[in-house]
């Protein structure tokens, strides 16, 4: 962690603590096709439905969803740990060939949408405000779609983490 503060390492280690949900956020349109790992993500409000996508202004991508102006979150179930690791740049699996495996469809506005997710979320991003070295992606939310049944995946002390699907008590 060269070159960052203890302010900042402290930070770094406490949200490692912190478990979040895996996503891989999508986008297609004039920018290009293109997915991130991101477990920056959280609900804003149900009126109109929303959520917030964190992405690092120095990422490759950044200006491809600004451009895009459309995302989906799709929210990983257990079994798609490998998925997120491509996704993550953890392997060299370069983009174009992600995007050719037979696990994606077309949304209503051609962003690819993960077929087995878990949660997919369709959207336009209504805005965007920068904050340190990120920006929040305010996503207005045009579809919704639920599994209803699968583990969960989640990231906590800098690994992956299935979390098995249990059944509410009435």
């Amino acid at each position: 962690m060269a070159n960052l503060s203890q302010q900042q390492i402290d930070f770094r280690n406490a949200m490692a603590q912190l478990p979040a949900a895996v996503n891989i956020i999508t986008t297609n349109g004039p920018g290009g096709r293109c997915g991130i790992t991101a477990s920056a993500v959280c609900s804003v409000t149900d009126s109109p439905p929303t959520v917030l996508v964190c992405v690092n202004r120095n990422s490759a991508t950044h200006d491809v969803f600004r451009t895009n102006g459309r995302l989906c979150v799709n929210v990983l179930c257990g079994e798609q740990e490998e998925l997120a690791r491509h996704f993550a740049g953890m392997t060299q699996v370069p983009m174009a060939e992600r995007f050719a495996w037979d696990l994606w469809d077309g949304g209503d506005t051609g962003v690819p949408v993960l077929r087995d997710a878990l949660v997919q979320l369709e959207g336009r991003i209504s805005e965007c405000k920068e904050v340190g070295s990120h920006s929040v992606m305010f996503v207005e939310l045009s579809k919704v779609g639920v599994r209803g049944e699968g583990d969960s995946l989640v990231y906590f002390n800098r690994l992956f983490h299935r979390i098995e699907h249990a059944v509410a008590a009435c």
